[in-house]
């Protein structure tokens, strides 16, 4: 695949970088940030993959996240994709919560959402492919994250493909989509009625069926407007306590939903997924 930069900034004796291609999966043009810290220049360096949530593109986190003064001292790409396909032949949906920037990282099966919304072969196949073929980074050495439909998506990719990941973690996750209103709603639209088919994007229904990771890092702002209704992290609380996984969850006192809380606990999350990359 052929790669435009778009943009490149030096920041804090590395590179970042806005990429755009052509995406056979999506079938549209993708855009995505890199961030190349200064070790790379040397070699390969491990990754961190960041989901974003709704509403969003690679530049929230890209503008807002204040994750490079840590991964150039800690020697971590940062990779931000997109959370959907966009253009102007690309359906969109009713509401900020489905259809474009509402992705949900899946694979859509109904129509017309199957033509563009394959963000699951997007995020886990091709971009994985693209990254590694025309940046210095170590796949060996992968590491995931995201916040709220992103955390969604994180831990159901890392949960998917454990051997892959030596980390995962989130902020402020809908950890079981199954359960609640954006999660129902997606579903439903992108996938049909048939909830065996939800089952491999629901964080707290893989984890009951067997799927397992090492150990998860969560934080959740106990003042965020979602925390009751769409992301009840007491319900991926249970599931851990139950099934043997080292869960750590925070409720971070006062925090709400905003990149204010992200920006807060980016150096705490890329620090735990360093010690485990290293």
């Amino acid at each position: 695949m052929t790669i435009e930069v778009v943009s490149e900034n030096m920041s804090h004796g590395g590179r970042q970088l806005v990429v755009r291609h052509a995406s056979p999966a999506c079938r549209c043009d993708m855009t995505f940030s890199i961030f190349l810290p200064p070790q790379s220049e040397g070699g390969n360096v491990p990754v961190v993959w960041y989901l974003s949530g709704l509403t969003c593109t690679h530049a929230n986190v890209t503008e807002k996240g204040e994750y490079r003064t840590a991964c150039a001292e800690l020697g971590l790409a940062f990779v931000a994709p997109d959370t959907s396909p966009r253009g102007d032949d690309v359906p969109d949906g009713d509401g900020y919560d489905f259809g474009i920037g509402a992705g949900f990282y899946v694979d859509a099966t109904e129509e017309p959402w199957s033509w563009n919304y394959r963000m699951w072969t997007y995020v886990t196949d091709e971009l994985p492919r693209l990254v590694a073929s025309e940046f210095p980074v170590d796949m060996d050495r992968q590491a995931i994250t995201g916040h709220s439909m992103g955390g969604h998506g994180a831990l159901t990719v890392a949960l998917n493909f454990p051997d892959r990941f030596r980390s995962v973690s989130a902020f402020a996750p809908i950890v079981a989509p199954s359960q609640v209103p954006w999660g129902q709603k997606a579903l439903t639209g992108y996938l049909g009625d048939d909830r065996a088919t939800w089952r491999k994007h629901d964080a707290v229904a893989l984890i009951q069926h067997g799927a397992r990771v090492t150990d998860l890092l969560v934080d959740v702002g106990t003042a965020d407007q979602f925390l009751e209704q769409e992301l009840r992290p007491e319900l991926i609380e249970r599931a851990c306590a139950d099934a043997g996984v080292a869960l750590t969850l925070r409720r971070q006192q006062g925090y709400d939903h905003s990149y204010y809380f992200i920006s807060t606990f980016m150096a705490n999350h890329l620090a735990w997924h360093a010690e485990r990359l290293s």
